[in-house]
């Protein structure tokens, strides 16, 4: 099969488009002929080598978490899947491939209504936004919600699922096009955090109070921005470090006078030791089917273009997801 490997981490020019040997497909597993593979914020930290890449094994390794496709294979011991379902998927590495193997326990089955590509860029922002924002967050109807990054996976998710709750929504992007474009996701509010210093506009929008539920993919000091613009009782869920920037580390005491609440959130620990997560895809599919949300996909690359496609996306053009087609 064909795939974008890297042998070194490193800048997008560190994926090589090669020939390597299909994956096989063990107990408890799935072999997918993928279709669509959506780069994930992760992706790109792991080739970088921002994040821990293992199993850098010959002829080389496989990045990526999702991908979309066609079941070709069902491992021993596995019920529920047959060949021919279309599949959603969520694996550690190897989505940057025309074939991948992933544990039935982390693929979903794809309804009716939802397009292969759709379905590929569902698993980890719908899934990510929605645990962060009501199962760890226990967001409310008519409270007030900030999400970091509005133009990402994530960002569009949690956007829309936070406004269907009830909820006031304020969001963070990089240009007022982006911040223009939004609004019809459900935005109240856009910040501009090119131009302005996003804590003053949050305090300045809520009438001081703050936001009460702020999710943040960014990290480094725009976490330390996150605390300060919390409402009392707030919660800040963080999420990744998408900026790349180490922050000065953060004294937490000054939460305890606002009786604050500071969480860290990683969606793959959540999928391996709950299942209500999965409970909770199996449904928003249902959902995207039937049009009560949407999934944004802007451009479409090649596989063989994996290196390029990675540059779009650090280039902080990209307004949702960014595919690779095999």
């Amino acid at each position: 099969m064909r795939a974008a490997v890297i042998h070194t981490t490193g800048s997008p020019e560190v994926l090589v488009y090669e020939e390597v040997p299909d994956p096989a497909c063990g107990e408890g597993q799935l072999l997918v002929d993928v279709e669509a593979i959506s780069i994930e914020g992760g992706d790109v930290l792991a080739r970088a080598g921002s994040m821990t890449t293992q199993h850098f094994d010959a002829p080389g390794h496989i990045v990526g978490y999702q991908s979309a496709g066609t079941v070709a294979e069902v491992g021993p011991g596995v019920e529920g899947f047959a060949v021919g379902d279309r599949v959603t998927t969520v694996g550690v590495d190897g989505s940057h491939a025309s074939r991948r193997v992933v544990f039935a326990a982390a693929a979903w089955k794809i309804p009716d209504g939802l397009t292969t590509e759709q379905a590929a860029c569902v698993p980890v922002p719908f899934g990510t936004a929605h645990e962060a924002l009501f199962s760890f967050a226990r967001l409310a109807p008519g409270e007030t919600v900030l999400v970091h990054a509005g133009g990402s996976g994530v960002g569009l998710a949690a956007i829309q699922l936070a406004k269907s709750a009830g909820a006031h929504v304020l969001t963070t992007a990089s240009s007022d096009e982006k911040l223009a474009r939004l609004e019809a996701f459900g935005v109240d509010h856009g910040i501009n955090y090119s131009t302005s210093h996003f804590p003053d506009e949050v305090r300045r929008l809520t009438g001081g109070r703050g936001a009460d539920v702020i999710l943040d993919t960014v990290g480094g000091d725009v976490l330390t921005g996150s605390i300060a613009s919390l409402a009392y009782k707030g919660r800040v869920i963080s999420i990744g470090d998408a900026g790349r920037q180490g922050g000065e580390p953060i004294d937490v005491s000054p939460l305890r006078g606002q009786n604050q609440s500071l969480i860290g959130f990683f969606l793959g620990a959540e999928l391996f030791l709950s299942p209500e997560p999965h409970r909770h895809l199996t449904r928003l599919l249902e959902e995207l089917a039937q049009g009560a949300h949407e999934v944004v996909i802007d451009r479409r690359f090649p596989l063989e273009e994996a290196a390029f496609a990675h540059a779009y996306i650090e280039s902080r053009q990209s307004f949702g997801r960014v595919l690779l087609t095999p």
